[in-house]
Formats: structure tokens, C-alpha cells, sequence
């Protein structure tokens, strides 16, 4: 771990190219189909509580969680079943999928009523009603991140408005857009979590929000509003918790170890949504960014809304040749525009030949810019070595399983080798051989 730096102190001054920042959201028109996958989250998929021919309402449960680490997905149109289907997700997985045909009148379930919540157990029976997950990227359902093992433990809820992916900026319009309703959910987990303070924390990069933050919380010594320099990766759980608390999460633990939970700012606002009007996690706001769009926006999209639908919304010039879910230091590529919007996206970005073409890797000329860089202290070189020669106690001494894909490594590497995919493929390597050969 980390002795002679700090976490926040480290990675890199990466582009931010923020145009989106001060674009107020734009809704979408309804899709002329939706496709819900069952997988929307970390943790076992849902089924299918629908099947063809079926009708829904804004709000039915059509897919049951499938278990406590699991978030149950609920239909964004009224409409019909048109199927239930397999579908390919990014990561590779087939899953089930429930495709929906809109029928134009978005008439809501009477079943979506505001929760009674009044302690920490009905608290977490809204979230799991909600289908929240985390909405930054990760997908990890927040009943559990807010049902930790020893709830005296925590003191701190962290929220997280970092951002610190270029392009993205659906978060600063959550803050900007729906302050009300994330000081509402903010407030409903420090009550019912007995947290003793909060802090906010935002990239400088976002005045405007930062003003704001600053004027609702000025007159409540519990609420601290915590600028952060605008360097990626700011908005990383681990650095984000040393930078707030002056706190490091121990290897393989957690944050609730270190007495925090942290959420990220439009997970907190849905909350607060939902704790006033009933209505589940159906819909999401988007940044549309990249220089294959035409007209970059930030929109709010049904879940399930097709890929393709949404770019055609903003205009996709026709040299796009790289489609990317998220930002473009962790974001995934996407395989098929015929994918849908899933809970836990939060930008497209679309690139022409000249910003998606990799330059070819030259040879590791062992500068340490990759050492220098990365947030967790981590030595890339050696790790490489140590998985080139399989050697994964190695791999183990070198802690690789601390390495969290942010990507710093092979931006800074002025080689530009794939120091992040050796990373992934090391880490990996060594879960294996610890699970007994099992991935």
C-alpha cells in the first residue's frame, strides 16, 4: 500500500474537453422499442417476471432481483412484451432480455406509490424497490453498500461528484438540475444511517456546482463541501476516501472498514426522486460527446432505449469509428449500436478515425512514468514482467490486485504500450491461480 504518497496527489492532468458542462439535459422521444437486459448490475442476475404478449406500465417489475446483491428492473414505457430474448452484453455474457413495444401513452403503474421509510430497514426496502445501483459506472446495488456489516462503524457519507473522465459531464447537471432531491436523499441516508457528517466533494472543473453546494449546506456544520483539483483520477472510490477522510482503505477491504460509504451524486438524487414520487430507476441522463457527434448533448433516455436511437438523436457524422459506453479512460467499446442504454451508463462518446486510432506501441523504455502516475502505487513494469514469466506469487507480492483499470498507466506511458490491458490480463491471472484455476 501507500506510504510516501498520497492516493490524490497521484495520476494524471488528462483532457477534460467538458463542452457539455453548461447544456441543460434535453429528454429524449420514446424509443420505438426498449430492451431490458436482466444483468444491470454487479451480482446475480434477475428473471423475468413478464413474457411475450404481456402489458406493462411505467414502473412494473419485469425483472426480479435475484437475491440480496442483486437490483430489480422495472419497465421505463407502458406498452407490450414483445419478447423475451437473449442478448449480448459488452462483457461478453448472454443474458436474458425483455424487449418492449411502447405504446405512446407512458401511462404509470398505480403500484408506484412514495415509500414509507422511517428506519434503516424501510430505507433499505425502498432502495431495493428503486432497482438502484450505483450510477457512476459501477452498477453495485446500493441496498448493499448501504447495509454494512457494522453500521455504528460508519461516521462519513462521501459523495461523489468528482467526474474526472473527459467529456462526461451528466453528473454536473444532476448537481446543477436536481439539487432538491440530492439534499433529500443525501439526508434520508445520514438519518437512517445515524452518519454523523457529509462531504461533497467536486472537481474544481465545476464552479457553478460548487457555488450551489456551497450555499444549500452553509448554515449545517454535518455538510462540508470538499473542491478537488481536476486530475484524473479524482473521482476513484479509494482516492476520493483519503482525500475526504484522510483515510486508506486497507488491501481487500472495503470502504464501510474505514467507517465510510460513499455514493456517487445522481445515485443519491434518484434516491431522493423516488422517496417522493414511487417511481423506479426507469430513466437516465446521458452525455452524448465525441467528435463524431454532431450535436454533443446532455439527454435524458429511457433504460433500455437502443445505442443507435440515441446517437441518431444527436447526429452521428459519417466517419464515426468508435462508440464508446462511458468516458474514454475506463468506458467500454461498443461491439453493436443495436445494444441498449443500461442503468449504469452515463455517456456515449462517439470518435472519427483520427481520435480512435491507437498508435503502435513502441518498446518499455523503463522511465517509471507508469509508476510515477498510478493511484494506488503500483509498479507497472514489474507487474509486467512478473506476468510475462507467469509467475503469479510474484504478481501477488506486487499487489496487482490493488489496480483499479483507471487507465492512468498507458495515457502517461510515452511509449504507449498497453500498460492497462497487461494490468487487467495480470490481475486476472492472479485471481485465477488463487481460485484454484477457477476465473
Amino acid at each position: 500500500m501507500l506510504s510516501k504518497w498520497k492516493r490524490s496527489a497521484l495520476g494524471a492532468n488528462v483532457p477534460h474537453d467538458k463542452s457539455t458542462a453548461n447544456m441543460a439535459t434535453v429528454t429524449m422521444p420514446l424509443p420505438e422499442k426498449i430492451i431490458l437486459p436482466m444483468q444491470q448490475h454487479i451480482g446475480a442476475p434477475c428473471t423475468p417476471t413478464v413474457k411475450k404478449g404481456d402489458a406493462v406500465l411505467v414502473g412494473t417489475v419485469v425483472g426480479a432481483a435475484g437475491g440480496f446483491v442483486s437490483a430489480a428492473i422495472h419497465s421505463g414505457v407502458s406498452g407490450t412484451v414483445e419478447a423475451v430474448d437473449t442478448v449480448l452484453m459488452s462483457n461478453g455474457r448472454k443474458v436474458p432480455a425483455v424487449i418492449i413495444r411502447p405504446d405512446g401513452r407512458q401511462t404509470p403503474d398505480p403500484a408506484c406509490v412514495p415509500p414509507q421509510v422511517t428506519d434503516h430497514k424501510s430505507l433499505i426496502a425502498a432502495v431495493q424497490a428503486c432497482g438502484l445501483v450505483g450510477l457512476g459506472g459501477a452498477g453495485f446495488p446500493s441496498a448493499v453498500k448501504l447495509s454494512p456489516k457494522d453500521l455504528s462503524a460508519i461516521d462519513t457519507l462521501v459523495i461523489n461528484g468528482a467526474e474526472c473522465e473527459p467529456y462526461i459531464t451528466s453528473d454536473n447537471r444532476e448537481f446543477l438540475e436536481c439539487s432538491e432531491s440530492l439534499m433529500r436523499g443525501i439526508a434520508a441516508v445520514k438519518q437512517h444511517l445515524g452518519i454523523q457528517r457529509v462531504v461533497i466533494g467536486l472537481e474544481r472543473n465545476k464552479p457553478e456546482a460548487i457555488d450551489l453546494m456551497f450555499s444549500l449546506v452553509k448554515n449545517d456544520a454535518d455538510y462540508t463541501v470538499l473542491p478537488l483539483a481536476s486530475r484524473y483520477p479524482q473521482g476513484a472510490e479509494k482516492m476520493l476516501i483519503e482525500k475526504a477522510t484522510g483515510r486508506e482503505v486497507p488491501r481487500g477491504g472495503l470502504p464501510s472498514d474505514v467507517g465510510v460509504i460513499v455514493m456517487n451524486v445522481t445515485t443519491a438524487s434518484t434516491l431522493g426522486k423516488y422517496l417522493t414520487t414511487g417511481m423506479p430507476l426507469v430513466k437516465k441522463r446521458l452525455t452524448v460527446d465525441g467528435d463524431a457527434i454532431g450535436s454533443p448533448k446532455n439527454v435524458e433516455v429511457i433504460i433500455g432505449t437502443p445505442i443507435a436511437d440515441v446517437l441518431d438523436f444527436c447526429g452521428v457524422k459519417d466517419d464515426v469509428s468508435k462508440i464508446l459506453m462511458g468516458g474514454p479512460m475506463m468506458g467500454t467499446a461498443v461491439v453493436d449500436p443495436a445494444a441498449p442504454v443500461i442503468k449504469q451508463n452515463n455517456a456515449l462518446v462517439a470518435f472519427g478515425p483520427q481520435l480512435a486510432s491507437l498508435p503502435a506501441p513502441g518498446a518499455c523504455i523503463r522511465c517509471g512514468s507508469c509508476i510515477n502516475a498510478c493511484p494506488m502505487g503500483l509498479s507497472p513494469v514489474e507487474i509486467a514482467g512478473a506476468f510475462n514469466r507467469c509467475d503469479t506469487d510474484a504478481l501477488d507480492a506486487l499487489m496487482v490486485d490493488l489496480c483499479i483499470g483507471c487507465g492512468t498507466c498507458s495515457f502517461v506511458c510515452p511509449a504507449k504500450r498497453p500498460v492497462t490491458q497487461t494490468m487487467n490480463l495480470a490481475k486476472g491471472a492472479m485471481m485465477k491461480a488463487k481460485n484454484g484455476g477457477k476465473k
